[in-house]
């Protein structure tokens, strides 16, 4: 076996090593839901040309965007991007997931930090932000296909950057 092979395989060891405690440790912090979540968002992605669209910056630095894709006020496809930590991410997944479907009203009404919340099995007191980053973003993509509805002529004019 050569050196550099011998160095290439301890160094995989200690990466899986190192991968696996770190899995655990967040295994004791976090649901199952907020891992799978952190790991498989749903919806993350952009929308081109959306009815509702907001992006607000977090009290800890993140920023969330939303996308929401409506007719006969009916939420067909949401979509969320964020730059945000592991937490945020699942939040956002989350929200995307409660108000697919919905109805505007339903999901005005379903979509909150406690749901959020509920639905991930809980957070640290320390992330409980970002359920509220979520639930904020979401409101406010939903104000906007509001506003976009009655001054529909505005909607042609605006620039929502999908990269």
């Amino acid at each position: 076996m050569t050196a550099n092979k011998v160095k290439d395989e301890d160094l995989e060891k200690f990466a899986k090593e190192l991968q696996e405690q770190i899995m655990s440790q967040l295994r004791q912090q976090y649901s199952a839901e907020v891992i799978d979540r952190w790991q498989n968002p749903r919806n993350f992605k952009r929308i081109e040309n959306p009815d509702g669209y907001a992006q607000v910056k977090g009290s800890c630095g993140d920023s969330m965007e939303m996308f929401l894709k409506i007719e006969d006020d009916r939420i067909i496809d949401c979509g969320f991007f964020t730059d945000g930590c592991g937490t945020t991410i699942a939040c956002g997944s989350i929200a995307t997931e409660v108000a697919q479907g919905k109805s505007f009203i339903e999901a005005l009404a379903l979509v909150s930090a406690d749901e959020i919340l509920k639905r991930l099995g809980g957070l640290p007191e320390e992330d409980v932000h970002c359920a509220q980053l979520a639930a904020e973003t979401m409101r406010r993509a939903l104000a906007d296909y509001l506003f976009q509805k009655k001054q529909s002529w505005k909607k042609l004019y605006r620039k929502v950057e999908v990269e």
